[in-house]
């Protein structure tokens, strides 16, 4: 009996900017990201995650933008929010709110001309007892500003300190639970994505 032919590649592949709001070496967060790469990569084709690494950026700072351009950290960044299809954000909770790496680049990208506007994007958090929520709701109030639309559901609260262990210490996802969480999210994310996609392509 012949093996059964495998389904064709998808017609569109979403790049996804993934970014990590925690500059940690071991971070959780940075850990959800990966194993997002890794969830893509084995079983959702057509979503490929790009991490994007925020830690050269300077602080806002507007004196640094001479002659109407940007550092060259900077620039760098915004290049790669604007190839992007979507987004994935990782962030902590600190003090109830964002983290300040994650407000920071949210901030140098939305420099005129804004580089987020009118895309798809999803959150994740890993933090303590709330998993990350207070964070996500204020990164939500952020994207209504910039024009991102963020799916609704599922959402990811990563409760990390708490049995059972969900991270090894070098921040590896290893609890499968949340890693069918992240998986349904990132389904979320590409669903809602090519649908906004859809919509612009019908308007124009």
């Amino acid at each position: 009996m012949a093996a059964p032919t495998p389904p064709p590649p998808p017609k569109t592949v979403l790049r996804v900017a993934a970014i990590s709001g925690s500059l940690r070496r071991a971070s959780a967060n940075t850990g959800l990201i990966r194993a997002a790469a890794e969830i893509c990569r084995e079983s959702i084709p057509g979503l490929q995650i790009d991490h994007v690494d925020i830690s050269q950026l300077p602080l806002l700072n507007t004196d640094l933008e001479a002659g109407g351009g940007f550092p060259p950290a900077v620039e760098a960044f915004r290049d790669r929010v604007r190839a992007a299809d979507c987004f994935l954000f990782a962030s902590p909770e600190y003090n109830y709110s964002i983290s300040g790496p994650l407000k920071n680049a949210l901030d140098w990208g939305s420099r005129p001309p804004n580089c987020w506007a009118d895309r798809a994007a999803a959150m994740l958090s890993a933090s303590g007892s709330t998993g990350g929520s207070r964070s996500q709701y204020h990164i939500r109030q952020v994207g209504v500003f910039l024009d991102i639309h963020f799916i609704n559901k599922p959402e990811v609260f990563t409760k990390a300190h708490l049995p059972p262990r969900k991270f090894d210490a070098d921040g590896n996802l290893i609890d499968s639970e949340t890693k069918e969480q992240v998986r349904n999210m990132l389904l979320s994310l590409q669903e809602f994505s090519l649908r906004l996609q859809g919509k612009s392509k019908q308007g124009n």
